[in-house]
């Protein structure tokens, strides 16, 4: 199933089911896994790790050098997990020695066109990322957060789960799991309520999201303690409360409020 016109390094493993299509690049220490698609014209540059079932589209630059002018050629890689879909012209960079030497996407995630996914980049599984959504550095990305198009992720930047930013957002500090963003600069718009509805977060959980994120974030502020105190009864009752609590507690560059 490797087209012709295909270059296919030597030293890369890709599994018999594989697809690779006309005129793509599959370089050195790449390694892809069972059922995954490579589309024409794409390069995917090692070290590399593909997993199963995925759909990487024409014209896309996977596991490229970072674009970080520190970079002097050390060790670095790329894991992608299981049935992620790369659409066209999404660039992936590998990992810097000064960032811990690996950028990591997890399963089941949609990368749409133009996405830019930079050096040590830490992605969960069942993302959205719309297209041209762009993040900078080291960010980290929680499992099911979505990120609207044209969306700009500032470096060392945290986005939490399940949270959601308007098209166009400038995110320049850490989004808290649940909420949803937007504006330039980002600011938090309240829970994401229907994004929870959709994935079975029951009204009560939701409501006491709601409660938190006024209390801590609307109203005192993250750093009054006060304001913990009065959320404790919620975290000690609702996981995915105490969730977003530790999540504040453990900021160090802001967060959007």
């Amino acid at each position: 199933m490797i087209h012709g016109t295909a270059i296919v390094d030597g030293s890369a493993e890709v599994h018999d089911s594989c697809e690779i299509g006309p005129y793509a690049v599959i370089g050195a220490d790449v390694v892809i896994g069972a059922g995954t698609t490579v589309g024409p014209h794409a390069v995917i540059k090692g070290p590399v790790t593909i997993g199963t079932e995925c759909h990487i589209f024409q014209f896309a630059s996977v596991g490229e050098d970072p674009q970080d002018l520190k970079f002097d050629g050390t060790d670095s890689r790329l894991e992608i997990g299981n049935r992620n879909k790369i659409r066209e012209f999404v660039t992936i960079n590998r990992g810097t020695g000064g960032g811990g030497g690996l950028t990591r996407i997890g399963d089941d995630n949609l990368l749409m066109a133009y996405v830019h996914v930079a050096h040590d980049c830490l992605i969960g599984n069942n993302t959205i990322f719309a297209n041209s959504a762009s993040l900078a550095g080291h960010v980290t990305v929680g499992d099911y957060a979505i990120l609207g198009g044209f969306t700009l992720v500032h470096q060392f930047s945290r986005i939490g789960a399940h949270s959601f930013s308007g098209m166009g957002s400038v995110i320049n500090k850490d989004v808290p799991p649940f909420l949803l963003v937007s504006g330039h600069y980002a600011q938090a718009k309240g829970i994401n309520k229907q994004g929870l509805k959709r994935r079975g977060f029951s009204d009560d959980e939701i409501a006491a999201l709601q409660k938190t994120f006024v209390r801590l974030v609307r109203r005192k502020g993250i750093k009054n303690e006060q304001a913990y105190a009065e959320v404790n009864e919620l975290a000690a009752k609702f996981s995915k409360v105490d969730e977003l609590v530790q999540f504040l507690r453990a900021g160090s560059r802001g967060t959007v409020g």
